[in-house]
Protein backbone atom coordinates (compact mmCIF):
# COMPACT_ATOMS: atom_id res chain seq x y z
CA UNK A 1 0.00 0.00 0.00
CA UNK A 2 1.31 3.06 -0.90
CA UNK A 3 2.03 5.59 1.80
CA UNK A 4 -0.04 7.55 3.32
CA UNK A 5 -3.06 5.77 2.06
CA UNK A 6 -4.70 4.27 4.33
CA UNK A 7 -7.68 1.42 3.97
CA UNK A 8 -10.14 3.67 4.41
CA UNK A 9 -9.67 6.06 1.87
CA UNK A 10 -8.91 2.95 -0.12
CA UNK A 11 -12.42 2.06 0.34
CA UNK A 12 -13.86 5.33 -0.10
CA UNK A 13 -12.01 5.30 -3.28
CA UNK A 14 -13.41 1.80 -4.42
CA UNK A 15 -16.91 2.36 -3.83
CA UNK A 16 -16.55 5.57 -6.09
CA UNK A 17 -15.29 4.04 -8.09
CA UNK A 18 -17.95 1.25 -8.56
CA UNK A 19 -20.57 3.98 -8.52
CA UNK A 20 -19.13 6.16 -11.52
CA UNK A 21 -18.63 3.36 -13.38
CA UNK A 22 -22.37 1.58 -12.57
CA UNK A 23 -23.94 5.15 -13.47
CA UNK A 24 -21.47 5.36 -16.87
CA UNK A 25 -23.16 2.00 -17.83
CA UNK A 26 -26.67 2.89 -16.80
CA UNK A 27 -26.99 5.88 -18.73
CA UNK A 28 -24.88 4.14 -21.73
CA UNK A 29 -27.76 1.59 -21.56
CA UNK A 30 -30.29 4.08 -20.91
CA UNK A 31 -29.35 6.23 -23.92
CA UNK A 32 -28.69 3.26 -26.30
CA UNK A 33 -31.83 1.68 -25.37
CA UNK A 34 -33.43 4.83 -26.19
CA UNK A 35 -32.25 6.97 -28.84
CA UNK A 36 -31.34 3.46 -31.46
CA UNK A 37 -34.98 2.43 -31.60
CA UNK A 38 -36.26 6.18 -32.11
CA UNK A 39 -33.89 7.22 -35.11
CA UNK A 40 -32.24 4.27 -36.01
CA UNK A 41 -35.33 1.53 -36.03
CA UNK A 42 -38.86 1.57 -37.91
CA UNK A 43 -41.89 1.31 -36.39
CA UNK A 44 -42.12 -2.91 -36.18
CA UNK A 45 -39.16 -3.44 -33.98
CA UNK A 46 -39.41 -0.25 -31.70
CA UNK A 47 -42.63 -1.89 -30.90
CA UNK A 48 -40.27 -4.75 -30.40
CA UNK A 49 -38.05 -3.33 -28.56
CA UNK A 50 -40.61 -1.41 -25.92
CA UNK A 51 -42.12 -5.10 -25.60
CA UNK A 52 -39.14 -6.66 -24.72
CA UNK A 53 -38.46 -3.57 -21.72
CA UNK A 54 -41.98 -4.58 -20.52
CA UNK A 55 -41.16 -8.30 -20.12
CA UNK A 56 -37.77 -7.05 -19.20
CA UNK A 57 -39.24 -5.59 -16.35
CA UNK A 58 -41.51 -8.84 -15.68
CA UNK A 59 -38.50 -10.72 -15.96
CA UNK A 60 -36.65 -8.37 -12.97
CA UNK A 61 -39.73 -8.66 -10.76
CA UNK A 62 -38.94 -12.44 -10.72
CA UNK A 63 -35.33 -11.89 -10.06
CA UNK A 64 -36.35 -10.99 -6.46
CA UNK A 65 -37.84 -14.12 -5.79
CA UNK A 66 -35.36 -16.22 -7.59
CA UNK A 67 -31.88 -14.31 -7.61
CA UNK A 68 -32.16 -12.45 -4.04
CA UNK A 69 -34.85 -15.22 -2.01
CA UNK A 70 -34.07 -18.05 -3.53
CA UNK A 71 -37.45 -18.67 -4.23
CA UNK A 72 -38.37 -20.03 -7.85
CA UNK A 73 -41.92 -18.86 -8.75
CA UNK A 74 -43.77 -21.07 -11.35
CA UNK A 75 -46.96 -18.66 -10.95
CA UNK A 76 -45.70 -15.13 -11.64
CA UNK A 77 -47.78 -14.86 -14.81
CA UNK A 78 -50.52 -14.64 -12.68
CA UNK A 79 -49.54 -11.03 -11.59
CA UNK A 80 -48.64 -10.00 -15.20
CA UNK A 81 -52.33 -11.35 -15.87
CA UNK A 82 -53.62 -9.81 -12.83
CA UNK A 83 -52.01 -6.33 -13.60
CA UNK A 84 -52.77 -6.27 -17.04
CA UNK A 85 -56.62 -7.30 -16.88
CA UNK A 86 -56.85 -4.25 -13.38
CA UNK A 87 -55.37 -2.10 -16.30
CA UNK A 88 -57.99 -3.21 -18.50
CA UNK A 89 -60.99 -2.89 -16.05
CA UNK A 90 -60.00 0.69 -15.16
CA UNK A 91 -59.44 1.87 -18.78
CA UNK A 92 -62.97 0.88 -19.16
CA UNK A 93 -64.04 2.86 -16.12
CA UNK A 94 -62.41 5.86 -17.08
CA UNK A 95 -63.71 6.14 -20.32
CA UNK A 96 -63.79 8.37 -22.99
CA UNK A 97 -60.52 9.32 -22.23
CA UNK A 98 -58.78 6.84 -19.93
CA UNK A 99 -55.87 7.88 -17.20
CA UNK A 100 -52.66 6.57 -17.35
CA UNK A 101 -51.16 6.65 -13.86
CA UNK A 102 -54.56 5.88 -12.58
CA UNK A 103 -53.93 2.63 -14.90
CA UNK A 104 -50.62 1.53 -14.05
CA UNK A 105 -51.38 2.39 -10.33
CA UNK A 106 -54.85 0.16 -10.18
CA UNK A 107 -53.18 -2.42 -12.25
CA UNK A 108 -49.76 -2.05 -9.47
CA UNK A 109 -51.99 -2.66 -6.60
CA UNK A 110 -54.32 -4.77 -7.79
CA UNK A 111 -51.25 -7.41 -8.09
CA UNK A 112 -50.12 -6.58 -5.08
CA UNK A 113 -53.31 -7.47 -3.90
CA UNK A 114 -53.04 -10.79 -5.32
CA UNK A 115 -49.17 -10.92 -4.52
CA UNK A 116 -50.53 -11.11 -0.86
CA UNK A 117 -52.99 -13.88 -1.38
CA UNK A 118 -50.46 -16.28 -2.92
CA UNK A 119 -47.67 -15.23 -0.39
CA UNK A 120 -50.09 -16.16 3.20
CA UNK A 121 -50.31 -19.92 1.70
CA UNK A 122 -47.19 -20.50 -0.59
CA UNK A 123 -44.50 -18.84 1.98
CA UNK A 124 -45.30 -21.51 4.11
CA UNK A 125 -44.01 -23.84 2.01
CA UNK A 126 -40.17 -24.75 0.53
CA UNK A 127 -38.13 -25.02 -2.52
CA UNK A 128 -40.53 -27.11 -5.02
CA UNK A 129 -43.33 -26.69 -3.31
CA UNK A 130 -43.75 -23.06 -3.09
CA UNK A 131 -43.38 -23.41 -6.83
CA UNK A 132 -45.96 -25.71 -7.25
CA UNK A 133 -47.86 -23.94 -5.17
CA UNK A 134 -47.55 -20.90 -7.09
CA UNK A 135 -48.13 -22.49 -10.64
CA UNK A 136 -51.37 -23.96 -9.31
CA UNK A 137 -52.90 -20.58 -8.06
CA UNK A 138 -51.92 -19.22 -11.87
CA UNK A 139 -53.39 -22.15 -13.12
CA UNK A 140 -56.68 -21.64 -11.68
CA UNK A 141 -56.87 -17.77 -12.37
CA UNK A 142 -56.18 -18.77 -15.84
CA UNK A 143 -59.22 -21.28 -15.91
CA UNK A 144 -61.75 -18.54 -13.99
CA UNK A 145 -60.33 -15.74 -16.51
CA UNK A 146 -60.79 -18.32 -19.32
CA UNK A 147 -64.31 -19.30 -19.00
CA UNK A 148 -65.99 -15.98 -16.90
CA UNK A 149 -67.85 -13.74 -19.34
CA UNK A 150 -67.40 -10.95 -17.38
CA UNK A 151 -63.42 -11.07 -18.22
CA UNK A 152 -64.32 -11.60 -21.45
CA UNK A 153 -63.60 -15.17 -22.03
CA UNK A 154 -61.18 -16.70 -24.13
CA UNK A 155 -61.63 -13.76 -26.52
CA UNK A 156 -59.90 -11.17 -23.81
CA UNK A 157 -60.95 -7.63 -23.74
CA UNK A 158 -60.28 -4.76 -25.64
CA UNK A 159 -60.22 -0.80 -24.61
CA UNK A 160 -58.91 2.57 -25.56
CA UNK A 161 -55.01 3.05 -25.09
CA UNK A 162 -54.63 5.78 -21.83
CA UNK A 163 -53.81 8.77 -21.96
CA UNK A 164 -50.50 10.64 -20.75
CA UNK A 165 -51.53 13.74 -18.80
CA UNK A 166 -50.46 15.62 -15.72
CA UNK A 167 -52.98 16.20 -12.89
CA UNK A 168 -55.31 15.19 -15.58
CA UNK A 169 -54.41 18.43 -17.33
CA UNK A 170 -53.55 18.49 -21.33
CA UNK A 171 -53.73 14.53 -22.49
CA UNK A 172 -51.91 13.56 -25.13
CA UNK A 173 -52.25 10.38 -26.78
CA UNK A 174 -49.05 8.06 -27.72
CA UNK A 175 -47.01 7.76 -30.51
CA UNK A 176 -44.96 4.84 -30.47
CA UNK A 177 -41.99 6.85 -30.06
CA UNK A 178 -43.28 8.66 -27.44
CA UNK A 179 -44.49 5.15 -25.43
CA UNK A 180 -41.23 3.48 -25.88
CA UNK A 181 -39.58 6.82 -24.36
CA UNK A 182 -42.53 6.22 -21.22
CA UNK A 183 -41.87 2.92 -20.91
CA UNK A 184 -37.90 3.30 -20.99
CA UNK A 185 -38.03 6.14 -17.91
CA UNK A 186 -40.58 3.65 -15.91
CA UNK A 187 -38.08 0.39 -16.07
CA UNK A 188 -35.10 2.69 -15.68
CA UNK A 189 -36.46 4.16 -12.47
CA UNK A 190 -38.24 0.39 -11.18
CA UNK A 191 -34.17 -0.69 -11.95
CA UNK A 192 -32.92 1.52 -9.61
CA UNK A 193 -35.64 1.39 -6.84
CA UNK A 194 -35.29 -2.21 -6.95
CA UNK A 195 -31.27 -1.97 -6.98
CA UNK A 196 -31.72 0.26 -3.62
CA UNK A 197 -34.44 -2.14 -2.12
CA UNK A 198 -32.28 -5.00 -2.73
CA UNK A 199 -29.00 -3.56 -0.94
CA UNK A 200 -30.72 -2.08 2.08
CA UNK A 201 -30.77 -4.09 5.07
CA UNK A 202 -34.17 -6.01 3.87
CA UNK A 203 -32.45 -6.58 1.07
CA UNK A 204 -29.72 -8.29 2.65
CA UNK A 205 -31.79 -10.39 4.58
CA UNK A 206 -33.50 -11.99 1.89
CA UNK A 207 -29.79 -12.83 0.94
CA UNK A 208 -29.18 -14.16 3.89
CA UNK A 209 -32.53 -16.00 3.55
CA UNK A 210 -31.50 -17.78 0.34
CA UNK A 211 -28.05 -18.35 1.60
CA UNK A 212 -29.01 -20.52 5.01
CA UNK A 213 -32.57 -20.21 5.94
CA UNK A 214 -32.28 -22.07 9.55
CA UNK A 215 -29.43 -19.64 10.11
CA UNK A 216 -31.18 -16.47 9.32
CA UNK A 217 -34.63 -17.44 11.63
CA UNK A 218 -31.90 -18.45 14.35
CA UNK A 219 -30.77 -15.11 14.54
CA UNK A 220 -33.96 -13.52 14.91
CA UNK A 221 -35.30 -12.54 11.91
CA UNK A 222 -38.81 -13.52 10.84
CA UNK A 223 -38.06 -15.41 7.66
CA UNK A 224 -42.31 -16.31 7.06
CA UNK A 225 -42.32 -12.29 7.26
CA UNK A 226 -39.95 -11.28 4.67
CA UNK A 227 -40.32 -14.40 2.46
CA UNK A 228 -44.40 -12.37 2.21
CA UNK A 229 -43.00 -8.90 2.04
CA UNK A 230 -40.56 -10.13 -0.91
CA UNK A 231 -43.25 -12.24 -2.97
CA UNK A 232 -45.44 -8.99 -2.57
CA UNK A 233 -42.86 -6.57 -3.86
CA UNK A 234 -42.02 -9.01 -6.48
CA UNK A 235 -46.00 -8.51 -7.47
CA UNK A 236 -46.28 -5.14 -7.36
CA UNK A 237 -43.63 -5.01 -10.07
CA UNK A 238 -44.67 -7.49 -12.08
CA UNK A 239 -48.35 -5.74 -12.02
CA UNK A 240 -46.73 -2.74 -13.00
CA UNK A 241 -45.34 -4.74 -16.15
CA UNK A 242 -48.86 -6.31 -17.11
CA UNK A 243 -50.49 -3.34 -16.24
CA UNK A 244 -47.85 -1.23 -19.09
CA UNK A 245 -48.17 -4.47 -22.02
CA UNK A 246 -51.84 -3.79 -21.14
CA UNK A 247 -52.14 -0.04 -22.36
CA UNK A 248 -49.35 -0.55 -24.61
CA UNK A 249 -51.75 -3.38 -26.53
CA UNK A 250 -54.89 -1.79 -25.68
CA UNK A 251 -55.74 -5.51 -24.77
CA UNK A 252 -56.14 -8.10 -21.88
CA UNK A 253 -56.17 -12.03 -22.66
CA UNK A 254 -56.13 -15.24 -20.62
CA UNK A 255 -53.02 -16.22 -21.91
CA UNK A 256 -51.43 -13.67 -19.92
CA UNK A 257 -51.96 -16.11 -16.98
CA UNK A 258 -50.88 -19.13 -18.70
CA UNK A 259 -48.03 -21.28 -16.75
CA UNK A 260 -45.65 -21.05 -20.17
CA UNK A 261 -45.24 -17.16 -19.75
CA UNK A 262 -44.22 -18.20 -16.05
CA UNK A 263 -41.97 -20.56 -17.84
CA UNK A 264 -40.29 -18.08 -19.84
CA UNK A 265 -39.73 -15.90 -17.53
CA UNK A 266 -37.73 -18.27 -15.16
CA UNK A 267 -36.11 -19.07 -18.74
CA UNK A 268 -35.33 -14.91 -19.05
CA UNK A 269 -33.36 -15.20 -15.50
CA UNK A 270 -31.81 -18.16 -15.83
CA UNK A 271 -30.07 -16.98 -19.77
CA UNK A 272 -29.94 -13.14 -18.51
CA UNK A 273 -28.11 -14.24 -15.08
CA UNK A 274 -29.64 -14.60 -11.78
CA UNK A 275 -29.79 -12.30 -8.82
CA UNK A 276 -28.43 -9.06 -10.90
CA UNK A 277 -31.57 -7.42 -11.76
CA UNK A 278 -30.74 -6.62 -15.00
CA UNK A 279 -28.98 -9.54 -16.25
CA UNK A 280 -32.83 -10.75 -16.73
CA UNK A 281 -34.04 -8.02 -18.80
CA UNK A 282 -30.77 -8.46 -21.09
CA UNK A 283 -32.07 -12.27 -20.98
CA UNK A 284 -35.45 -11.41 -22.14
CA UNK A 285 -34.14 -9.49 -25.03
CA UNK A 286 -31.88 -12.22 -25.74
CA UNK A 287 -34.55 -14.81 -25.90
CA UNK A 288 -37.23 -12.75 -27.80
CA UNK A 289 -34.52 -11.85 -30.27
CA UNK A 290 -33.93 -15.23 -30.89
CA UNK A 291 -37.45 -15.98 -30.78
CA UNK A 292 -38.72 -13.56 -33.75
CA UNK A 293 -35.12 -14.19 -35.71
CA UNK A 294 -35.83 -18.01 -35.44
CA UNK A 295 -39.53 -17.79 -36.39
CA UNK A 296 -38.83 -16.47 -39.65
CA UNK A 297 -36.29 -19.71 -40.69
CA UNK A 298 -38.71 -22.03 -39.04
CA UNK A 299 -42.32 -23.02 -38.50
CA UNK A 300 -43.96 -22.52 -35.32
CA UNK A 301 -43.38 -25.72 -34.21
CA UNK A 302 -40.01 -26.09 -34.41
CA UNK A 303 -38.28 -22.80 -34.33
CA UNK A 304 -38.10 -23.35 -30.24
CA UNK A 305 -36.08 -25.90 -30.78
CA UNK A 306 -32.70 -24.11 -31.30
CA UNK A 307 -33.58 -22.00 -28.34
CA UNK A 308 -34.22 -24.63 -26.30
CA UNK A 309 -30.79 -26.35 -27.24
CA UNK A 310 -28.98 -22.69 -26.61
CA UNK A 311 -30.63 -22.87 -23.25
CA UNK A 312 -29.43 -26.23 -21.93
CA UNK A 313 -26.06 -25.00 -23.12
CA UNK A 314 -26.15 -21.79 -21.29
CA UNK A 315 -26.86 -23.76 -18.22
CA UNK A 316 -24.18 -26.21 -18.77
CA UNK A 317 -21.28 -24.14 -19.84
CA UNK A 318 -22.24 -20.77 -18.56
CA UNK A 319 -24.79 -21.37 -15.55
CA UNK A 320 -24.07 -17.55 -14.34
CA UNK A 321 -26.12 -16.36 -17.27
CA UNK A 322 -24.59 -14.17 -20.20
CA UNK A 323 -24.65 -10.84 -17.69
CA UNK A 324 -22.52 -12.53 -15.45
CA UNK A 325 -20.42 -13.67 -18.44
CA UNK A 326 -20.10 -10.46 -19.59
CA UNK A 327 -19.22 -8.69 -16.28
CA UNK A 328 -16.95 -11.32 -15.17
CA UNK A 329 -14.81 -11.24 -18.45
CA UNK A 330 -14.86 -7.49 -17.84
CA UNK A 331 -13.32 -7.63 -14.67
CA UNK A 332 -10.84 -10.27 -15.81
Amino acid sequence: MAAGVSEGDLAVYTRHKERLTFWLWFWGAFLVMGVGPSFFLDSFWQKFVTEVLILGLLAMSSDILIGYTGMVSFGHALFFGAGCYAAAFASIWTTPRPNLWFVLIFGTLVSGVFGIFVAYFSTRLREIYFSITTLVFSQIFWVIVLTSQWTGGENGISFDQAYFSFFGLFPVEFGTQSFHWFVMFVVGFSYLLCRRIMRSPFGMVLQSIRENEPRTRAIGYNVEHHKMAAVMLSALFAGLSGALYGVFNAYAAPDFFFFLLSGEIVIYNVLGGIGTLVGPIFGAMVFQFLKELLSTIWSAEYYLIPVGVLFVLMVIFMPQGLFGFVRRWLNE
